[in-house]
């Protein structure tokens, strides 16, 4: 079970530092990262808590249904199987999520269409693409191999936090929730700040600093406020 301190903990963390879906990736030893997904509108910075729901078919039905009580304040990821790059849903079901559901973000793995009408809103949407062609509207019986891929997904996905940017999506799963996970986000934040110190005002090359890390082999080069830092993180795997 998730302890709801931690998870309130790394959420705000990366909310307050604005830490990068990359940053949050190579925290997670290079992993997390959603495959094909892009943002439809720039310069947004989403993270949170994920609610996981799908749909299949070439049918939206089963989404719709779905999103009759999904959890507010969420990013809510969607799934698509077997929709043949078919968009999922358009304008309205975005206008329906993002305001009157107060979803934080939209993550979809799949295609919407109304393009035109997202881009104007500036939702914060991460997708495959954009496509004319839509989902039926029809209600469709959920076939057992589509439910065992949805069943293994929602407990990839649900009740995951998720950090949405430019780079794309990164998930961070249950199982890395935890006061570790916290600490390899900071001592990644000071990472950067130190390798920035030594290309910057050092004026060191990047392999100087990131492959050979000769920061590590001179106890002067540093600020005494970043060397304290580094000490205190050293453990941090």
């Amino acid at each position: 079970m998730i302890n709801n301190i931690i998870f309130d903990k790394i959420i705000n963390l990366i909310d307050k530092n604005k830490i990068s879906s990359v940053e949050v990736a190579d925290s997670l030893n290079k992993t997390g990262v959603l495959n094909d997904l892009r943002s439809l509108n720039p310069g947004k910075f989403v993270v949170g808590k994920v609610k996981y729901i799908y749909t299949y078919n070439e049918s939206n039905w089963p989404l719709h249904e779905q999103i009759e009580n999904i959890e507010e304040n969420c990013i809510l990821y969607i799934d698509a199987f077997e929709c043949n790059n078919r968009a999922l849903f358009g304008d309205i079901v975005s206008k329906v999520l993002m305001l009157y559901k107060r979803s934080r973000a939209l993550v979809i793995d799949g295609f919407l269409r109304d393009a035109h009408r997202l881009r104007k809103e500036n939702y914060p949407i991460w997708l495959k693409g954009v496509t004319p062609l839509g989902c039926f509207n029809k209600k469709v019986s959920l076939p057992d191999n589509i439910k065992y891929k949805m069943e293994e997904r929602k407990k990839i996905f649900d009740d995951s936090i998720m950090v949405c940017d430019d780079s794309g999506c990164t998930v961070i799963t249950k199982e890395n929730i935890n006061e570790n996970f916290y600490k390899k986000l900071e001592f990644i934040e000071l990472q950067e700040d130190i390798w920035y110190y030594c290309v910057d005002t050092l004026k060191w090359s990047t392999f100087e600093t990131i492959c050979l890390k000769n920061y590590l082999k001179d106890d002067n080069v540093l600020p005494k406020i970043l060397k304290d830092k580094l000490e205190e993180y050293q453990q941090v795997k």
